[in-house]
Order: structure tokens, then sequence, then C-alpha cells
């Protein structure tokens, strides 16, 4: 049998048709045709309240993007992290600040929790961050409104997503529907430079996801064809490697001779064989350092280094420091041994080995996520919003979706519509705020009834 990511491709193609709202309502027209005619009386009145607030969610936003948030200016994190906490206590949840250890030089994490009284539907995690790429000496300006577009640091990633979250659970509660729901939140402090050890800065959000059923995150949506939204089934993990090699030093009129080929040949050796021998879909590895010479330094906190080597001298030692991104256990597996038996197939006189690290594991696809995506663009199509792409793997980074989904059914890129993200130019549509608030009041209404 085919499969596409490891879901049958049948299974793919009952989900496809059904995302593309193929299959009409019960009076003939499409739920876009005719939005109401999916929805209760409830599901009408949640997607009113929304709407009714939409200004005040633009206010909202605004005020928590004017407070620069840089993953270390901890000061700013927490700020952010205050204005969000009051909103979730207002809303009846239970809140607390996780502190992380001194030593890690992170600001921490905002948990929020909801109990529903007689809860009967799924529990539902919702997962956001605080932090931004934009550090407090950055000059790119915090807002700025160009007609239907804001631009500004952390607009659309992902404080855009964190008010849409908010937004979602204001409207539930207004219909009373968060009475019976059970809901956490979690909006971390270090997304975009998560702190070491990660078994430490990733513990509360694994434990959030251990007490619930489904995790939906809310980092930006990403438009795919003819502009469509789109949400994310998978996300490929991040990590890296690091590769070191030695030569003999020698005079190098020797060398391709008893003094063999020398480090920096076999460095470069390596390097294109990876080329050359492990593309595939899905899979990048990045070699973005290399240093090469009879001497060489490298400080891995700040990423730089320095060599030194002359002409007429075969080069002792080289080292490269690269990313590696991969879909699943599988292909990881696969890929490291792959460059492993590349490694060692050393030119004379030369030796090397390699090492590897993982810092974001893979969020891979799978039938239980295509089937929360299936009821994600449903409640979009019901709402008249039209139904949602399924984005590819390779067009995103890594997020902290990636920590649970070995946990539990996930869904990712459910936050606002932006382009240029970790850019200067960095924006958002702003009826993407609405649209994207509406879709996720639905959907969180229907999977906690």
């Amino acid at each position: 049998m085919q499969t596409y990511f490891g879901v049958s491709k049948q299974l793919l193609r009952v989900f496809t048709w059904a995302c593309l709202g193929m299959a009409g309502t019960a009076n003939g027209s499409t739920a876009a045709e005719n939005p109401a005619a999916n929805l209760s009386l409830s599901e009408q009145q949640l997607i009113a309240a929304v709407k009714e607030n939409s200004g005040q969610a633009i206010a909202l936003l605004e005020q928590s993007v004017k407070i620069n948030s840089g993953t270390m200016n901890h000061a700013g994190v927490r700020a952010v992290g205050q204005l969000f906490q009051a909103q979730l206590q207002q809303l009846g949840f239970s809140t607390r600040w996780a502190e992380m250890p001194a030593a890690m030089q992170r600001a921490g994490h905002l948990i929020a929790e909801h109990e529903g009284a007689g809860q009967q539907g799924k529990r539902v995690l919702l997962i956001g961050h605080l932090d931004t790429v934009f550090e407090a000496d950055s000059k790119v300006a915090l807002w700025e409104r160009h007609g239907d577009r804001i631009r500004g640091q952390g607009v659309s990633d992902m404080k855009g997503g964190d008010v849409v979250i908010l937004e979602a659970l204001r409207a539930l509660k207004k219909i009373g529907a968060l009475d019976s729901a059970s809901i956490r939140v979690v909006f971390s402090g270090d997304e975009e430079r998560a702190g070491s050890p990660l078994e430490i800065a990733r513990a509360d959000l694994i434990a959030a996801a251990k007490q619930s059923d489904i995790a939906l995150a809310f980092e930006n949506a990403i438009h795919g064809k003819d502009g469509k939204d789109t949400a994310t089934i998978g996300r490929r993990a991040s990590g890296s490697f690091s590769l070191k090699v030695q030569g003999q030093q020698g005079h190098s009129a020797g060398v391709f001779g008893a003094h063999g080929y020398g480090a920096i040949y076999e460095t470069a050796r390596i390097l294109n064989s990876f080329r050359e021998q492990l593309i595939e879909p899905d899979l990048t590895f990045n070699a973005g350092l290399m240093l090469g010479g009879s001497e060489l330094s490298h400080d891995d906190t700040s990423s730089t280094g320095t060599a030194f080597g002359k002409n007429n001298v075969i080069p002792k030692s080289a080292l490269v420091k690269g990313d590696l991104r991969y879909l699943s256990n599988a292909q990881r597996e696969r890929t490291y041994a792959k460059m492993r038996a590349i490694v060692a197939q050393n030119l004379p006189g030369t030796s090397a080995e390699i090492s590897f690290r993982e810092t974001y594991p893979a969020m891979a696809p799978s039938a239980g996520n295509l089937a929360i995506f299936q009821r994600y663009s449903q409640a979009s199509q019901d709402a008249g919003l039209g139904s949602l792409e399924i984005i590819a793997p390779g067009l995103r980074g890594a997020g902290d979706i990636q920590f649970v989904a070995p946990y539990l059914d996930s869904l990712d890129g459910l936050g606002a519509s932006g382009r240029g993200a970790h850019s200067p130019d960095e924006d958002m549509e702003l009826a993407s705020l609405e649209r994207a608030s509406i879709r996720a009041a639905l959907m969180i209404y229907r999977l906690t009834r």
C-alpha cells in the first residue's frame, strides 16, 4: 500500500476530499454558500462574540507587540506574560509563572488551567509563546499599521497567535461554553531560543500534554496555493552535527603521498559525499561553519572560531558545524547511519568522527493529526471561511508543538497569517486575526463538547 508520511494513500484521499469541502450540506448547498447551515445556535453566538470583540482584540495585540520581548529580554518576556496572565485570570483560569533555574538564563513560562465541571469532551492543550527573535537592542519598529496589515516585532510570530487563543477563549466564556471545558494553556518564554537543558525547559509543556488529549498550537499561519489559509500536521525535527577531521601534518610537497591527503581534503570529500548521497524529501543538512588548518579553535557558545595554516603545510585539523532537519525518527536513524558510513571511508592519512544532537524532535504527520486537521477545516467551512490546505513540513521551522506531538494528536499553524517572520519586514494580515479566532473558538467548542 502506498503511504504518505506513513499514512495510507487511501486514507489521505478521504481526508483531502473532506477538507476540500466536497460534501454538501443537507439542503444541497455548501457550507461556504450557507455558513449557518452546519452551525448550532450556540456556535452562531460564538462566532458573533468573536466578531463583536475584534476591535478590542486588535488593541490587545498592539499592547503586547509594543512590549519588546526578545528571548533574552527577561523583563519584557515577563511583562507580556503578565498582560496575558491577567486576561486568562479574568476568564476563570488558574495561572502560575513557571520559573527556570537561574543558570538557564531564561524568563520562564506562563501556565494556565481550566478544569471543566462535568467535562465530557476532549481535554485540549493550547500552545503559544511570549518571546520573539527581536532583542531589546533591535532597531525594528515595534508596531506600524499600514492599511489592512500590521508590521512589527513578533506581530505574527507569534503574538498574533497568542491573541487568537485569548479571543477564542473569551468568546467561549461569553456564551457559557467554558464551564464544562478542560483546557490548558502554555505560553513559553523561550521558544525562539530554548533554554538548556531542554528536559527542564520543556518539562511544564510536556506535563501539560500528558494531561491533555489534543494539542493545538498557534504559530503564524502560512498562505498556501491561491492564498488559501493552511494548517500544519507535521514539522521537521531540528538538530545539528559536528564533524571533526584529523590529518598528518607535514610539508605540502608530500601531500597525496607519504603524509596522506590532510584534514581539509578529507573534509571536502565528506561534505561532497553528503551532497551526492543523502538528498531526499524533507531532509536537509547544512554546513554552517567550517574551520581548517594546522591549528584551530572554536567557541560553541558564540559560534565563532579561528584557524591558522600555511600554504606549504598539510593541514592537521578541520571542524564543521552543521544543521540537520528530518521529518521522522526513521529518517533520522537512516540519515545518521549513512553519514557515519561516509565519514568512516577515510582518505589515506586521515581520520574523522561525527556526532549528532537533536534539539526539537520531529512531529511526524499521522492519521490522528490528519483527523484533527479535517475537523478544523470543516469548522472553517461551516463558519463560511472556506476549506484549508495542509502546508508542507519543509516550509516550517521548528516549534514547541514538536515536544508534545509524541504524546498526543496535534495541529499547528492556527495563528494569524503573516509574512517575513524573523525579519525586519515581519507583518500580519489584520483580518486574519478574526478569521483565526473564529476557527479556534469553533474548534475548541466542538472538541470540548
